[in-house]
C-alpha cells in the first residue's frame, strides 16, 4: 500500500511541477563579496506549483559539494516534483565557492531568501513560511544560515541531509572546512562555523536525514546538533538510516529512498 500510494504522489508531483524553472541571477548589480572567481556567478532556479495547488510554503535548496563544487541534480533540481506535487515552491541555489572567503555562500543564501519574500505575492509564497534545506555541505550553510541569519534573512524552518555541522577536528568534513575557512583556521572561526555551538530558542524547527555508514560526514555531526536543538525545545526530526553512505539525495537508489520520502512528507504536513 505504501508503495502504491508513493507512486501515485509521484504521478501527482511529476504533473505538477510541469512548468518549466525560473532561472535569477542573485545579484544583477554585482555581489556584495567578491570571491575571487568572476566565472562563478550566483543564480537561482524557481520552481513554482500549480497557483490553484500552492500552500504559500516555500524551500530555499542549497546543494552539497565541499565547498568546492555543486550536486545540482540529485540534491537541487530533482526535488522539484516532489515539493511542487505538494503545493511547495523549490528555489534551488547555485550558492558560489568561498575561495579562502568564508562570508560568501552565506550571503548568497540569505539573499536567496530574501528574494523569495520579495516576490511573495507574485510567487503565491507566505513570507512567514518559507523554509531552507541543505545536503553535506549545503546542509553546513543551511544550518548556518538557521543558527546565524536573523530578521528578513532567516528560514522559519530546516531540513538537512547528512550535514557538515562542525568544523572541529575529528569531527568535521575536512575537504568543507578547508574550502570554507582555509587550512589554517582560528579558533574563533572554527567556535563561529561549528554550527552546534549556536543553537538558540528561536532556531526554526528542523529534519534531519542521514545513513548510520556515512564514512565521509560522520554522523556525530547530526547527532550534536539535534542534541543541541533538544536542549533548547526546537522541534526537531532525526532519520538515521541503516545503510546508504553519502551524498544519496533523492536517488531512487537509496535503500530507504520510499520511507525517507514519505516520512519527510508526513512532516512537512506537521505544521
Amino acid at each position: 500500500m505504501k508503495q502504491l500510494f508513493f507512486l501515485m504522489l509521484m504521478l501527482v508531483s511529476a504533473v505538477a511541477s510541469a512548468q518549466k524553472a525560473q532561472e535569477i541571477n542573485l545579484w544583477p548589480d554585482g555581489p556584495r563579496t567578491n570571491n575571487g572567481d568572476p566565472e562563478d556567478q550566483a543564480k537561482v532556479w524557481v520552481y513554482l506549483p500549480d497557483a490553484k495547488k500552492a500552500t504559500g510554503r516555500a524551500v530555499v535548496c542549497c546543494p552539497g559539494g565541499g565547498y568546492q563544487h555543486l550536486a545540482m541534480q540529485h540534491e537541487g533540481h530533482d526535488w522539484a516534483p516532489f515539493f511542487n506535487g505538494q503545493g511547495i515552491a523549490l528555489i534551488v541555489v547555485k550558492y558560489r565557492m568561498p575561495h579562502g572567503n568564508y562570508t560568501v555562500p552565506q550571503e548568497d543564501a540569505e539573499q536567496a531568501i530574501r528574494l523569495v519574500r520579495s516576490h511573495a505575492t507574485e510567487w503565491n509564497i507566505d513570507t512567514n513560511d518559507v523554509g531552507i534545506m541543505g545536503f553535506s555541505a549545503g546542509g553546513h550553510l543551511a544550518s548556518t544560515v538557521a543558527t546565524h541569519s536573523k530578521g528578513k534573512n532567516a528560514p522559519n524552518f530546516q531540513i538537512l541531509f547528512y550535514p557538515v555541522i562542525s568544523m572541529e577536528q575529528g569531527i568535521t568534513h575536512n575537504g568543507s572546512r578547508d574550502n570554507l575557512l582555509g587550512e589554517k583556521p582560528k579558533r574563533k572561526l572554527i567556535n563561529e562555523y561549528s554550527n552546534d555551538q549556536h543553537v538558540g530558542k528561536n532556531t526554526p524547527r528542523a529534519f534531519i536525514a542521514l545513513a548510520h555508514d556515512d564514512r565521509s560526514v560522520p554522523p556525530a555531526n547530526s547527532i550534536s546538533y539535534y542534541e543541541a536543538l533538544c536542549n533548547h525545545k526546537v522541534p526537531t526530526s532525526l532519520h538515521i538510516y541503516p545503510t546508504g553512505g553519502h551524498g544519496f539525495g533523492i536517488r531512487q537508489s537509496f535503500a530507504n529512498h520510499l520511507e525517507l520520502m514519505l516520512e519527510l512528507r508526513s512532516w512537512l504536513q506537521s505544521f
